[in-house]
C-alpha cells in the first residue's frame, strides 16, 4: 500500500525530507544543514557534492524515523532553492566547480558588460538582467575551469539548477532534466514559447546541448534508482512557485508571502504573462495538463536576516523569538523607521547603492522602538512589492497567504494585515514548499485526484484582520516611503 508521497526540499542553509500523507499532513520529517563557502565578499558557493550527500541522509533518516519502506511511498517530488548552478561531467557526474548560489554577486561584471541587452533580456524571460540568475553562472563556471567553452561545446560538461543535480543524481545520470518553473529562472528560457532560446543562449555564449529537458511540473523525471523501490519523481517545482501551489493559490489573483531569510511574494495571474514596468519579475508558477499559469513575484532581500542581525549585532535578545517580546513593550507608531537596506533594496526599487538606516530617533528610543520598527519593516516592504503587483496585475488582494519562519511572529502579522488592509491567513502546516511538490508529484501518480481534493486538504490555524483605520494606514505609510527615498538619497563614502 502506497502511504506517503517523500518531498525533497532543498534550501539554501539546509535540506529537508518529509513524508506527506493523503491529508495533506507533514507527517514524518528530517533536516540537515548544508554549509555555504564564502571565498571573497559578496560571493556565495556551495559543495555540490554535500548537497547531495544531505539529500541522502535525510532520505535514509526519514525512513528511521518513519519505520517505512520506499516501497510504500507512491512518488517523490523535489523543491529547491531556485538559480543556484551546477556544472558538472556528463561522463563521470561530478562537478566540475563549486555550486554558486543564487545570492552571490561574483557575476555582477559579467551582468555589466550585457546591461544595454536588459530589455530585451525582460522581453523574452520576464526577468531582470541580474547576478541573481543562472545564465551569468554558468559563464562564469565555463570562464573558470580549464578549456571549459570547449568542453562544453564538445558535449563533455552538463548544466542545471540544484532540481537537476538532484534528479541527475537520484536516477543515477539517465535524467538531465528540469521542470518550467526553474528553467523560466535561468535568463535563458523564452516564457512565452517556453523554449530556451537561442539568442539568449548565444548572448551568453553557453552551448545549448548542455541543458537539461524541460518537463512539465507534474510528469514523470524518471525513476529514483539510487534508493531501492522503483519508485519515479513525479513532481518538481523551484521553491517559490512550490510555495504558492502549496498554499493551494490555484485561482488568478491568489498570492502568498513567504517571509524566510528575505521575503518572496508571487501571485497567480492566470494564463496570460504580464511584463512588469515597475520592478517586478514575471515567472512561470508551473505548467500540468497542457496549461501553463504564470506568476508576478517581488522580492525583499532582508526579511527575516533582520531579526537575526538583531539578535547577532546587538546582542539584546538571545533567541529569534524574543523579538516579538521585546517590540510588544514599544508603543506603536513611535515615529521610528529601519529601512534594513543592508545589501540594498529589492523590488520594487531595485537599488543595489541603498545601505540601511533608521530614521525617527530620540532620546526615549531604545531597543524596545528599534526592535518594533526592525518587524514593521519586513511588513512595509511586502507592502511594497503587493501594492505594485495589484496596480500591474490590475487586481485586487482579498487575503494574503503567508509561510515561513517570520511568519509565526503574531505582531508582524497583524500589523501586515493591517497595512494591508486585508485577511493574512496563516496555514496548519507550514511546510508549503515541500507541500507544493509533494502535491505536484501526488497529481501524477494518482495519490490526490485533481486540485478540488488537494484544495479540501487545505487547512487555516489562524486568520488575522485589519484593525486599523483607512486614514492612519496611509499616514504611517507615507512615513515609510519618505525613509525609503531618503535612504535611497543618502551615499555613504567609505575607504
Amino acid at each position: 500500500m502506497k502511504k506517503y508521497i517523500l518531498a525533497i526540499d532543498q534550501g539554501t542553509t539546509s535540506t529537508r525530507a518529509v513524508f506527506i500523507n493523503s491529508k495533506g499532513e507533514a507527517v514524518y520529517k528530517a533536516q540537515r544543514p548544508v554549509d555555504c563557502l564564502f571565498p571573497k565578499p559578496g560571493w556565495v558557493e556551495v559543495d555540490a557534492d554535500r548537497v547531495w550527500i544531505s539529500v541522502i541522509d535525510v532520505i535514509n533518516e526519514l525512513l528511521v524515523i518513519s519505520g517505512a519502506k520506499m516501497s510504500e511511498v507512491a512518488a517523490i517530488g523535489i523543491t529547491n532553492q531556485r538559480e543556484t548552478t551546477i556544472v558538472w561531467e556528463k561522463e563521470s557526474g561530478k562537478a566540475v566547480h563549486n555550486a554558486i548560489v543564487w545570492q552571490s554577486k561574483q557575476t555582477q561584471e559579467l551582468c555589466e558588460e550585457r546591461e544595454s541587452y536588459t530589455e530585451f533580456i525582460q522581453s523574452k524571460t520576464g526577468l531582470r538582467m541580474n547576478p541573481y540568475f543562472s545564465a551569468s553562472k554558468i559563464r562564469y563556471i565555463l570562464d573558470h575551469i580549464h578549456h571549459g567553452q570547449e568542453r562544453a561545446e564538445r558535449g563533455e560538461l552538463l548544466a542545471g539548477t540544484i532540481d537537476t543535480w538532484l534528479i541527475y543524481k537520484m536516477t543515477e545520470g539517465k535524467s538531465h532534466f528540469t521542470d518550467v518553473s526553474n528553467a523560466s529562472r535561468t535568463m535563458l528560457f523564452d516564457i512565452f514559447k517556453m523554449e530556451y532560446d537561442e539568442e539568449l543562449c548565444k548572448l551568453w555564449d553557453i552551448p545549448m546541448k548542455m541543458l537539461p529537458e524541460v518537463k512539465d511540473n507534474s510528469c514523470d523525471f524518471g525513476e529514483a534508482s539510487f534508493f531501492p523501490g522503483g519508485v519515479h519523481i513525479c513532481g518538481v517545482a523551484g521553491d517559490q512557485q512550490a510555495a504558492l501551489f502549496g498554499q493551494c493559490c490555484f485561482e488568478k489573483g491568489e498570492s502568498k508571502n513567504t517571509y524566510g531569510t528575505g521575503c518572496f511574494m508571487l501571485m497567480n495571474i492566470g494564463d496570460i504573462p504580464v511584463i512588469s514596468t515597475q520592478g517586478l519579475l514575471t515567472t512561470v508558477a508551473w505548467r500540468f495538463g497542457g496549461k501553463t499559469t504564470y506568476a508576478l513575484e517581488g522580492s525583499v532581500f532582508i526579511g527575516g536576516a533582520l531579526v537575526q542581525w538583531l539578535r547577532d549585532q546587538t546582542r539584546w535578545f538571545e533567541d529569534s523569538s524574543d523579538s516579538e517580546y521585546y517590540a510588544n513593550k514599544a508603543k506603536p507608531h513611535s515615529g521610528v523607521y529601519f529601512v534594513p537596506a543592508f545589501v540594498g533594496l529589492g523590488t520594487p526599487w531595485w537599488d543595489d547603492d541603498a545601505r540601511g538606516a533608521i530614521f525617527g530617533l530620540t532620546r526615549g528610543t531604545g531597543r524596545h522602538e528599534i526592535s518594533r520598527a526592525g518587524l514593521e519593516s519586513i511588513a512595509y516592504q511586502s507592502k511594497d512589492v503587493i501594492e505594485t503587483m495589484k496596480r500591474e496585475a490590475g487586481l485586487s488582494l482579498p487575503s494574503l497567504r503567508v509561510d515561513g519562519g517570520a511568519s509565526a511572529n503574531h505582531l508582524m502579522m497583524q500589523f501586515q494585515a493591517d497595512i494591508l488592509e486585508c485577511e493574512v491567513h496563516l496555514p496548519k502546516c507550514l511546510e508549503t514548499t515541500a507541500l507544493g511538490a509533494g502535491y505536484l508529484a501526488g497529481l501524477y501518480c494518482g495519490f490526490w485526484k485533481d486540485l478540488d481534493e488537494i484544495r479540501a486538504t487545505h487547512s487555516i490555524d489562524k486568520i488575522y484582520k485589519p484593525k486599523m483605520k483607512h486614514s492612519e494606514v496611509e499616514e504611517i505609510y507615507e512615513g515609510w516611503l519618505e525613509a525609503i527615498k531618503a535612504t535611497r538619497a543618502f551615499k555613504p563614502k567609505s575607504r
